[in-house]
């Protein structure tokens, strides 16, 4: 009966993630991109009628990919490594992000929710580009751990507090968190191309990180 539940919430982690990260890259390299050039009643009806149910998948199959995740990380909490820990703190801040930055911000410019959807738009699509950029890493290290692992084994009892690769790795996904809630958006993720780049060159980075110190 494990071993079922094991297959069947890794089969959904899959199934929900997919859903999930196809609706992201759907915003950012193709509604946003697509709406720069609409014309305005094209970009209004989009708003109305095909946001909100695109939304509506998006944010529900992020948050079932993070439950999902959930149990397999209780499965393995015996034995952790590097690997895994980055790709589960930057599924988690994505997940976060999308519930706690992006949804209450795209209600108000949908026209679901009161508020300045001037200010509320740049808060989401900074949002958006970050969860854009952690994506190729996340996914990387979430395969990478049970297949390639770079970094170290950690016991749970110890959680690598001394591991340098674990904390350096760490350090860097925060500061971009940071920026995500307090920043701007920077000239490395604001067009497609960019960040499609940067989130390789991220990738790269931390890969090096968890294999190198």
């Amino acid at each position: 009966m494990e071993l079922f539940l094991d297959f069947l919430f890794r089969w959904g982690h899959i199934l929900f993630g997919i859903t999930w990260i196809g609706l992201l890259y759907y915003f950012n390299f193709v509604q946003t991109e697509y709406f720069k050039d609409a014309e305005d009643m094209a970009r209004k009806d989009a708003v109305a009628k095909l946001a909100p149910r695109a939304l509506w998948w998006f944010r529900w199959a992020a948050f079932f990919t993070f439950l999902t995740g959930l149990y397999l990380l209780d499965a393995v909490k015996m034995k952790l490594n590097v690997d895994i820990i980055f790709g589960a703190t930057m599924g988690t801040l994505m997940m976060l992000n999308v519930w706690g930055i992006i949804w209450p911000n795209q209600k108000v410019v949908i026209g679901i929710k009161e508020g300045d959807a001037a200010t509320a738009g740049p808060k989401a699509a900074l949002a958006s580009r970050t969860n854009t950029l952690f994506s190729v890493g996340m996914l990387y290290f979430m395969v990478s751990s049970a297949h390639y692992p770079h970094g170290k084994e950690i016991a749970m009892v110890n959680l690598g507090i001394t591991d340098t690769g674990l904390l350096v790795g760490l350090a860097i996904i925060l500061a971009i968190e940071a920026n995500a809630i307090w920043g701007k958006m920077l000239p490395v993720i604001t067009s497609v191309r960019d960040v499609i780049i940067s989130s390789f060159v991220l990738c790269v980075a931390l890969s090096g990180v968890a294999y190198y110190l």
